[in-house]
């Protein structure tokens, strides 16, 4: 269809790479950051833990939406 508002394919896979990477920012900065710069502060934990939670929310989540929920009703 070359009417296409938008280009689903690519918005499922930038929408897992984000997610994935969200994820692995979130992973290491929980594991490596304390190693390396010592203790971290409440407000950077809770936001490496966000980071990891909304990283998996979005991968699971975009492949449903993207791939198969917004073509549907189009």
């Amino acid at each position: 269809m070359a009417h296409e508002r938008f280009d689903y394919p690519r918005l499922t896979k930038l929408g897992v790479g984000l997610g994935l990477a969200l994820f692995t920012v979130g992973a290491l900065g929980t594991l490596v950051a304390p190693a390396v710069v010592g203790p971290l502060p409440a407000w950077e934990k809770t936001l490496f833990f966000d980071a990891e939670a909304a990283g998996v929310v979005l991968t699971l989540l975009s492949p449903f939406v993207f791939g198969v929920l917004l073509p549907l009703t189009e």
